[in-house]
Formats: C-alpha cells, structure tokens, sequence
C-alpha cells in the first residue's frame, strides 16, 4: 500500500482552504494535521476548532496527531471535530491498551506514535489492537527537520513484527520525508507517508504528491 498524507502544518496558513483544495484534487490519500500544544514539544500549532474547518472542506480522511500530553482527555472532541485517524505518542500516555480502546469506542481509527529514539518492541503486546502505527523519522514538534537514516532499520523490524502476527496494521512515517526517500521508505515496508514541506514549499506541489505516491 502507497498512502500520502501531506501535512498542512507546512500549508500557507492565509490560503488555507487554497491548499485543501489542491490536495482534494491531487493524489493524496489523506490530510495529515499536526497538533501541538507547547508542553510536550515546545511550538503550538492549531487545536479543534481549525481541524473542524479542515473537515468541512476536506473531501478525504483527517489523519490527526496529537503531540500534546494527556492526549485521552481530547480524543472524543478531535473526533467529533472530524478526525477519522487519531494518533497519539506511547511517550505521552500511561495507559496505551485503555486509550486505544477509548479511541475505537469513538469509531475512529486509532493508532500509537514512536519518537525516535523509542524501540518498536514496545508495541508488541498492543500491536493487535492498533489500526497504525507512525513512526517519527524526526524529533517531533518541528518541521524541516533532516531524516533520521535509522529509520529505515525500524520499519523493517516493525513490518517484521506485524506480519508475524498476520497483521493489517499500516506504518506510517513522519518526518524528513521527500520525493528522494520515498521510494525507499515504500521498500522498507512502509504503507503512508507523511510530507509537509517536500509538498507545500514545492513549485508544483500536485505534481510533488504524485512523485511521492509513483517514484
């Protein structure tokens, strides 16, 4: 599986319907939305009332990420705001199993997100229950960042771990993602990628997407 899901954390924030707009005509799978609340990584982003907006214009599923702390206390309002993938970090939560299941409850896709330096054998036990897993190919909280090359290695293992369980659980990856590593990403066994400047900072950025998506 080939996903894209750009990240409208790099959009032009004055021309924000301008750009959902392009990614519902482009071959883009999802709308990727970074949340961020200053606590558990140091810049702010955008909250619900402005996933709400996305949604109203979006013509495919919201992919939401949630970098904040205590992320169980918002999963029920990102969802009624229209996300349809909501994702939260392992190193945010206490209890992954309850907020997974908290998440299904709401009938969205619920998935666990790994920061670099966290081992994909944490997910062992919980890899069942999980619709995705995102893998951060950066540290998170900040876009441009260069890609971390070990990446490549974790998705290996986890595509490793998810087939021996005869899983369906898709990888996803963020972080430094662009049309030079794409292809080798898709090898690695990854099914979506998250693109944010590689898409909205390109002089044509539909064209970027279907690079992204083909290469």
């Amino acid at each position: 599986m080939k996903l894209i899901a750009p990240s409208l954390l790099s959009a032009d924030f004055l021309n924000l319907g301008r750009d959902i707009e392009m990614v519902n005509r482009s071959e883009a799978d999802w709308f990727h939305c970074d949340i961020m609340d200053g606590r558990f990584v140091p810049n702010i982003s955008f909250g619900i009332p402005v996933v709400q907006a996305i949604s109203q214009l979006a013509e495919k599923p919201l992919d939401v990420h949630l970098m904040i702390v205590e992320p169980e206390k918002y999963f029920e309002a990102f969802a009624k705001a229209g996300a349809d993938i909501i994702t939260f970090h392992y190193e945010a939560s206490k209890h992954i199993h309850r907020a997974v299941q908290q998440l299904k409850a709401l009938g969205v896709k619920a998935g666990v997100v790994l920061n670099p330096h966290t081992p994909v054998a944490v997910l062992e036990d919980i890899l069942c229950d999980l619709d995705l897993v995102l893998l951060m190919s950066v540290n998170p909280g900040f876009g441009g960042q260069k890609f971390i090359e070990r990446t490549y290695e974790k998705i290996r293992k986890l595509r490793t771990m998810i087939d021996e369980q005869g899983l369906d659980t898709l990888i996803e990856v963020d972080g430094g993602v662009n049309t030079e590593n794409a292809s080798l990403l898709f090898g690695a066994g990854a099914d979506v990628l998250v693109a944010g400047n590689a898409v909205f900072k390109s002089d044509n950025p539909e064209e970027t997407i279907h690079l992204l998506k083909n290469n």
